[in-house]
């Protein structure tokens, strides 16, 4: 893992970019849930349009190509408030929730957002720790393809425009 550092600079530049509009606590917790991921072998994206016309905060591919998606908060209201997270079920094999540390876990109990549906990171801006499993609903086939290949397009496309400026539009 001598690599790592150059993989958290190069993403935690990607992720203030990209949670650019975000409040500093939710890029912490992007770069904590990507240097946890990394050590799992799961490479993360951030704000990754899906194909259900919704946006996932993180999406992941791990080694046999499942994919994972992480939805961030870090209040509260807006957690409450999140009336689209089941829309992100369909589009991946595991859902989590990460949250920054010290964020009250009461509303992540019920069956809402509990263990039947979702998993549970905390993170901060040096680590993450996932505290429940996500439950795995593998993917049909045709989604799998459709979402595998949207990522990879759009991990190129991002390292294009990381190569030549010029390309990020």
């Amino acid at each position: 893992m001598s690599d790592l550092p150059d993989v958290i600079a190069a993403s935690e530049s990607s992720a203030s970019e990209c949670f650019a509009d975000r409040p500093m606590a939710a890029r912490d917790v992007a770069r904590g849930v990507t240097r946890l991921f990394y050590r799992l072998d799961l490479l993360a994206l951030c704000e990754v349009p899906l194909g259900n016309n919704r946006r996932a905060d993180m999406m992941a591919v791990g080694p046999k190509g499942e994919l994972v998606i992480v939805e961030i908060k870090v209040s509260r209201a807006d957690l409450l408030g999140d009336r689209k997270w089941e829309d992100y079920l369909g589009c991946c094999d595991r859902f989590f929730w990460a949250v920054p540390s010290g964020f009250a876990l009461d509303p992540f109990v019920g069956c809402d957002r509990g263990p039947d549906c979702a998993g549970l990171i905390i993170a901060d801006r040096y680590d993450a720790e996932i505290v429940r499993e996500a439950p795995v609903r593998p993917l049909a086939a045709p989604r799998r393809r459709a979402e595998t290949l949207s990522f990879a397009r759009r991990a190129a496309r991002r390292l294009a425009g990381e190569l030549d400026p010029a390309l990020r539009a």
